[in-house]
């Protein structure tokens, strides 16, 4: 089991942010990679579609024999952890909870920012999670254009400085300190948020958050990949078109040519039980 996949699932791309976090603090373990991307957004989908097609694509990856879970999809975590830790005999990790950890933990002022797409935005997902320490001032920030810049490869420039300010400013008139990067695409454009938000301000990869709970999960699980083992080696399968996929890794992963052959899997198109 030790030598098994880590198990890596995003509706779309922004979850190879997680998995490049992963990489670098587990440079010895292999990830399989599923990427909804036929589906994707699931933002603006009902939540129980969410999480219909999410326990579906989960499903593949445990049927591929992985040893931790890795829901890499902020959408998705606020819909079906729930259900994947009661479905799956494997650990299972979301990228919500340890950016608010390391917020909570992080904020001088108690006042934080959430950054995030309309659909994570509008799921409350952060807010909720906030719940539990109720003495932070929290505001919660749609900021959609910023996917489009990634997955475009803008990552500077007057265009997309200009659009951050007017995401941005409002949250830097409400003197936030701390900022969360609450989608899994943001961790490409840290130049430009810390450009306008200001080097005082801190932010919080969701991604890099993740990785260490990941880490602290296998290790305390005795899961860790043994030493001495080969040269470990890394998966990817999408719902969708394999060409813009790999495309779109080489930037999002920063492996160049490294990126190995990506397997394509139809969506499925029956239902899934959801218990």
């Amino acid at each position: 089991m030790t030598d098994s996949p880590i198990g890596v699932f995003d509706s779309g791309y922004g979850g190879l942010t997680v998995m490049r976090a992963i990489l670098d603090q587990l440079p010895h373990e292999s990830v399989a990679y599923f990427g909804d991307t036929a589906r994707a957004p699931y933002g603006p989908r009902p939540i129980a579609q969410t999480r219909e097609f999410a326990l579906q694509c989960l499903d593949r990856l445990v049927d591929h024999g992985v040893k931790a879970l890795v829901i890499a999809c902020n959408t998705a975590s606020a819909a079906v952890l729930h259900d994947a830790r009661e479905r799956y005999d494997v650990p299972v990790v979301e990228v919500i909870r340890p950016a608010v950890r390391r917020a909570a933990a992080a904020t001088r002022t108690g006042r934080v920012g959430v950054i995030s797409t309309r659909g994570t935005h509008q799921s409350g997902a952060y807010l909720d999670a906030f719940a539990a320490a109720p003495h932070l001032d929290v505001t919660s920030t749609p900021c959609p254009r910023f996917v489009e810049f990634v997955e475009a490869g803008v990552t500077g420039g007057p265009e997309i400085v200009g659009v951050a300010h007017e995401y941005l400013d409002p949250l830097r008139e409400r003197g936030v300190d701390t900022v969360v990067l609450g989608c899994t695409h943001y961790p490409l454009l840290t130049g430009v948020i810390s450009y306008v938000m200001g080097e005082a301000v801190t932010l919080v990869s969701s991604a890099e958050e993740t990785a260490k709970d990941v880490y602290r999960v296998l290790a305390d699980g005795g899961l860790l990949r043994p030493d001495g083992l080969p040269e470990p080696s890394h998966g990817f399968t999408t719902t969708g078109d394999p060409d813009e996929f790999r495309r779109l890794a080489v930037r999002f992963l920063g492996v160049g040519s490294s990126v190995g052959p990506v397997f394509t899997s139809p969506p499925v198109v029956q239902r899934v039980g959801i218990g």
